[in-house]
C-alpha cells in the first residue's frame, strides 16, 4: 500500500530539559518527539509495544531517518506532531511526521500568531522478531487496522 494515511496529531509541550544553551530544541529531540507521536499513534489502535514483542515477538527498528529543521521550538512551546502512514509494507512503514509549533496567544507587537511548521521527518520502520532481529511481517491484527485507517 501507498497511498498515506490520515494524520494522527499528537501535542506535547517543550520542557527545559529538550532545549540547548541557546533555549532551543536541541535538534536530536526531534526524533524522540517524533518516536514518541508514533508510540501513540500505535496506542490509538489499542497496541502497546512491549505487548506486542511479548504476545508477537515482534518489535519496530528505525531503519532510516531524515530531518528537515525549518524553525525553532522554544522552551514552554506547544508542539503538535502529526504522523502519516506513506507506506505501508508486510514488514516495513514509511512515516511522514511533522512537528508544528501551536499559537500561543498573541506575539510582541499584539498580532495572532498562527501554527508554524518546525520540522518535517521520514523515517522508516522495519518489523523485526525480538530474538534474531531479523524483518518479519507486521502482526496481522495490526496491519488490518492500519489499512483500515488509510
Amino acid at each position: 500500500m501507498s497511498a498515506a494515511s490520515s494524520p494522527f496529531d499528537w501535542k506535547i509541550r517543550v520542557y527545559y530539559e529538550d532545549t540547548d544553551t541557546g533555549g532551543v530544541v536541541f535538534y536530536a529531540n526531534y526524533l524522540k518527539f517524533f518516536e514518541r507521536a508514533r508510540t501513540e499513534w500505535l496506542r490509538s489502535f489499542g497496541f502497546n509495544q512491549q505487548h506486542l514483542a511479548e504476545t508477537t515477538g515482534a518489535i519496530f527498528v528505525v531503519k532510516n531517518t531524515s530531518v528537515d529543521y525549518l524553525s525553532p521550538a522554544r522552551l514552554d512551546d506547544e508542539l503538535r506532531l502529526t504522523v502519516v502512514v506513506e507506506k505501508l509494507r508486510n514488514a516495513s512503514m514509511e512515516f511522514v511526521q511533522e512537528a508544528w509549533r501551536l499559537p500561543s496567544g498573541n506575539d510582541s507587537a499584539g498580532e495572532a500568531q498562527e501554527a508554524r511548521l518546525l520540522a518535517r521527518g521520514r523515517i522508516t520502520v522495519v518489523c523485526v522478531d525480538a530474538a534474531g532481529f531479523r524483518p518479519q511481517q507486521i502482526p496481522a491484527e495490526l496491519l488490518s487496522c492500519i489499512k483500515a485507517a488509510s
